[in-house]
């Protein structure tokens, strides 16, 4: 509920539960009755959070705008003025500078707004920040948002929000492994089913920050921009800048109500071409070694065991035998292939499979060929240190992109190319470019989307570097981390899935020792723990059993039955007392079939842990339960349930009572069909 009705700047007077269809009068009773008083020692007039807060409204906080003319003319608005449509809003400010900042709501209850700000003097303007924000009421005095290291992503981290400022910036050059993702604010304890929650999320894969604040005056925001170095952006008169989009959401059915929301709304916005196929990549199968008498039989098992999709990772462009060269030397190496790819791509076809094809057009390797030849397409110092022995390319300068976007129209005219596996293994950290390169690299995507429609790209940062709304319009899948340890996986899977729905998170089925951690886990819990999701393997099934290949085929059989279910349900995770023990699933929209894992990441707390209790299912309806997996138990006799094969018990039953658990040992999971009766 914005009120713009004087010449005073806009402001936000409600945000959050749905006040009803109010008729005009009772709306300006509601704005007038929002009005504060005036304390002493302060402004003369009330206090109220603009759209674009700034010193002129008595608000010293944050402001929504900074920077400077270079002729130090004085920077002011004035003839505020409003559109607006279906579930949009525009309001615009006048004056030297001009700004439109934009709202949208949803029908899902998914506000998004940003600026455009327009250069209207007769200097150029330096922006050093143009900022989003948004009140959270009092009672939001608790916030969460993320951390997390390479392959370590979406750690979870919860404090008081007291008065001051809870800021986090990126300076990554993409959001990074500790990116802040999406930031809550809530009432005191909630958690994935309860509790009233506002969060915001900033759609943009370049440096950011995003902060919750209370003020001493009173109010407190949720705010985030693009984080801008010294003269990145200065405008010409006449020229404009836009910010992301801040995506903000409200539930007061605790973090599954913020994903009831989101995920509707990114499902409707980001249409995928088919249902997630099965992928194989075979980086941790034959990892640089490639061959095609390897990779032609990796292909047939891949086959055998049902995979829809073959990926040939690292390593098939000249020169690349290991991660410390060729990187920019985007042509297929004719010593390794020397027909090309086609005897492979051949290969994979007759397997039942489509292609895909590892890139990463953002770097360069120092020692390639690229680099030699253009070495002013490098971004940084030559004495700066690489990292992962590798530099950045220069995608703002015009040459650097006309190559990059030729090299990957030349392979995929050339080749039938599905997919294309993106990664981008390195910070930037270089100063002032991050805008720059972030908007060439959303431009060269847009660019090979409109030429080959058909191919599909995952967004990869060494693992889950770059997971964000803004390039989601642009991609098709993220890997969601470098790591497929299914207990790391699970906590990643877990909070990365609150914001993005989990056909696009990518999850691979890896070998017994995983390749980050070398931690050992037993089969069926890597095959729940990557069942949810974009689901593959990543993993030599050449080395692999015979009996292992055959639960795998089961296991990518049991997915594609389900994957409908999967990818387009309502995610659901309940809030369990022991720290040991995680429930989530999926519930169909109609709330007639669900899939649901109980995972035990650790020994429990008690030699009978607490009940599985089923979040989510319409409490009037009788539900069958069955078993579909389960994992290495320590048990004399399981529970009765169990051993008769289903139980069938209401909705209501089975959210608030529960069903009797196997005692499942540490890092072990089980599964379970929920069908309508």
């Amino acid at each position: 509920m914005l009120d713009a009705r004087d010449a005073r700047p806009p402001a936000v007077v409600h945000w959050g539960a749905d006040l009803g269809d109010l008729p005009a009068p009772a709306l300006a009773a509601i704005a007038d009755a929002s009005v504060p008083a005036v304390p002493p020692s302060s402004i003369d007039v009330p206090l109220r959070l603009p759209l674009l807060p700034s010193f002129a409204d008595g608000w010293s906080e944050r402001p929504g705008l900074d920077g400077f003319f270079t002729d130090r003319s004085p920077v002011s608005f004035r003839d505020w003025s409003t559109d607006a449509g279906p579930g949009w809003t525009s309001i615009t400010a006048d004056g030297p500078l001009a700004v439109t900042t934009r709202l949208e709501l949803s029908g899902e209850g998914v506000l998004r707004m940003r600026h455009t700000l327009v250069n209207r003097g007769a200097s150029d303007f330096v922006l050093t920040a143009l900022d989003l924000q948004l009140p959270v009421p009092d009672r939001a005095r608790e916030v969460l948002d993320f951390s997390g290291l390479w392959a370590h992503e979406r750690r979870p981290q919860r404090g008081e929000l007291r008065q001051g400022a809870w800021m986090r910036e990126s300076r990554h050059g993409r959001p990074g492994h500790d990116d802040a993702f999406l930031l809550a604010a809530g009432v005191p304890g909630f958690g994935f089913r309860s509790g009233e929650v506002w969060a915001a999320h900033l759609a943009w894969s370049g440096d950011k920050r995003v902060w919750a604040a209370r003020s001493a005056l009173g109010p407190a925001v949720l705010g985030a921009g693009e984080l801008l170095g010294a003269g990145e952006v200065t405008l010409a008169p006449g020229a404009q800048y836009t910010t992301p989009w801040l995506v903000a959401v409200w539930s007061d059915r605790g973090l599954d109500g913020l994903s009831d929301r989101l995920h509707p709304w990114i499902r409707g916005r980001s249409e995928l071409h088919r249902p997630r196929p099965v992928v194989l990549n075979t980086w941790e199968a034959v990892y640089f070694a490639q061959d095609l008498e390897t990779l032609g039989a990796l292909a047939d098992a891949a086959g055998e065991v049902g995979v829809e999709r073959f990926v040939l990772d690292d390593g098939w462009f000249t020169g690349r035998r290991d991660d410390r060269r060729a990187l920019g030397d985007w042509f297929v190496d004719t010593e390794v292939w020397p027909a090309g790819l086609h005897p492979l791509i051949t290969r994979v076809h007759d397997a039942g499979m489509d292609f895909g094809l590892w890139v990463e057009p953002e770097m360069v390797s120092p020692s390639s060929q690229l680099a030699a030849a253009h070495p002013d397409w490098v971004l940084g110092a030559e004495s700066s240190p690489t990292w992962r022995f590798q530099r950045v390319l220069d995608l703002s300068h015009p040459d650097a992109y006309g190559y990059v976007l030729e090299r990957l129209n030349a392979l995929l005219t050339e080749y039938p190319i599905a997919f294309l596996k993106w990664d981008h293994n390195r910070d930037v950290l270089t100063p002032g470019v991050a805008h720059a390169q972030t908007t060439a690299l959303y431009r060269l995507l847009r660019e090979l989307r409109m030429a080959h429609p058909d191919v599909e790209i995952e967004s990869c940062a060494s693992g889950g570097g770059r997971v964000d709304l803004g390039i989601l319009e642009l991609v098709d899948r993220f890997w969601t981390s470098d790591t497929n340890d299914p207990l790391d996986r699970q906590s990643i899977q877990r909070w990365t899935s609150v914001l993005v729905p989990p056909e696009y998170l990518g999850g691979h089925l890896g070998d017994r020792a995983a390749h980050i951690t070398g931690r050992t886990t037993d089969l069926a819990f890597r095959q729940v723990t990557a069942l949810f999701g974009s689901a593959g393997i990543e993993w030599n099934l050449l080395r692999a059993t015979p009996e292992e290949r055959t639960t795998i085929g089961e296991w990518i059989a049991l997915h594609k039955r389900l994957r409908e279910l999967l990818h387009t349900g309502r995610v659901v995770r309940a809030d369990t007392a022991d720290p040991a023990q995680l429930v989530h699933g999926v519930v169909a929209r109609d709330r007639r079939a669900a899939v649901v894992a109980y995972v035990t990441l650790d020994a429990p707390q008690a030699a009978l842990p607490a009940p599985l209790r089923i979040p989510g299912l319409d409490p009037d309806r009788l539900y069958t339960v069955r078993p579909l997996l389960t994992g290495a138990v320590t048990q004399d006799a399981p529970p009765p349930w169990l051993a008769s094969g289903a139980v069938t018990l209401p909705g209501r039953v089975l959210s608030e009572v529960g069903l009797a658990v196997p005692l499942l040992k540490p890092q072990q999971a089980a599964l379970f069909e929920v069908s309508a009766a």
